[in-house]
């Protein structure tokens, strides 16, 4: 019989690349991760991995049964959570993760609330950039995953309960005495000589697209994907940004002046989960006062 215990080494082993590496990730030892993996081959009937160099690798049953785990997990996860509630054993857990600037503006308006209405609902959080917190609910470990996108791609979520919370437009950040700095609108074109402040590779692609549908190719001096960091350096006179109304909320933006860009951008700010979990009492309370804390942001 095969123990969801096992599969959770298994994909621990899956993702770090060796017994130690996940025995670090899971808390336990490596021989008890070695013992576990053993006792789910014996399960299986057959090899899981296979040793290559100082890493391991999947075999073609081993991949098999990680691409079916993150299910698995969740369902259980899903099906516990529900029970409890039922029984009355307790209210509910709930383990969230959420975008920086989701974290300081959003999250704490809807788990003060949630905690005010049901008290003993116990709530962890933990910060990620989509795409990886959607990967991270896909794959069990977490139950809600507050996250964005610029635009929707196809089939993208499908497999996911989408809640849509708000529309958050991008604006122009430059130095108080800029040239543009009280203009009531700005073109992303008029921008095109400027010192750019921006995020990782990742992060710029939606200003680099914009800035290119524009004519121009932005000149990215100085890379950080740190908000207030952004905002220091453009109040410090040594170049301009764009950055997502909601990080500027929880950012005072010292020296810095905001301007409306067009053309205009928006990120589709959404809480996700997966169907089962969004039937646990727990976890539809917080996405309901999430999409609440969204109407006061």
């Amino acid at each position: 019989m095969i123990e969801a215990r096992h599969l959770r080494v298994l994909r621990a082993v899956a993702s770090t690349g060796s017994f130690s590496a996940a025995a670090r990730e899971l808390g336990c030892t490596q021989p008890a991760v070695s013992q576990q993996m053993k006792a789910l081959e014996s399960s299986t009937g057959t090899p899981l991995l296979v040793r290559t160099g100082r890493e391991m690798r999947l075999t073609q049953a081993g991949e098999a049964l990680v691409r079916h785990a993150s299910g698995i997990l969740a369902g259980l996860t899903a099906a516990e959570e529900e029970i409890a509630a039922i029984a009355g054993l307790r209210a509910g857990r709930v383990r969230l993760v959420s975008f920086p600037s989701g974290s300081s503006t959003l999250v704490p308006t809807a788990l003060a609330a949630l905690r005010a209405a049901h008290p003993g609902t116990r709530v962890s959080l933990v910060e990620a950039e989509p795409p990886r917190s959607v990967e991270m609910l896909r794959d069990g470990d977490c139950d809600v995953a507050v996250a964005f996108r610029y635009r929707p791609a196809a089939a993208e979520w499908d497999d996911l309960v989408v809640r849509p919370l708000l529309a958050d437009r991008l604006v122009g950040l430059v130095p108080e005495g800029h040239r543009l700095a009280d203009a009531e609108a700005v073109a992303i074109g008029d921008l095109a000589e400027e010192s750019w402040i921006a995020g990782c590779p990742r992060c710029r692609r939606q200003l680099v697209d914009v800035c290119e549908g524009a004519g121009f190719t932005p000149r990215i001096d100085f890379a950080t994907d740190d908000y207030p960091a952004v905002i220091g350096l453009v109040g410090a006179g040594l170049g301009v940004a764009v950055l997502p109304e909601l990080a500027l909320r929880s950012v005072r933006p010292r020296g810095a002046r905001t301007v409306v860009v067009e053309p205009a951008v928006e990120r589709e700010i959404v809480a996700l989960t997966l169907p089962d979990l969004a039937k646990v009492p727990a976890v539809a309370a917080t996405l309901d006062h999430l999409t609440r804390a969204a109407v006061l942001t």
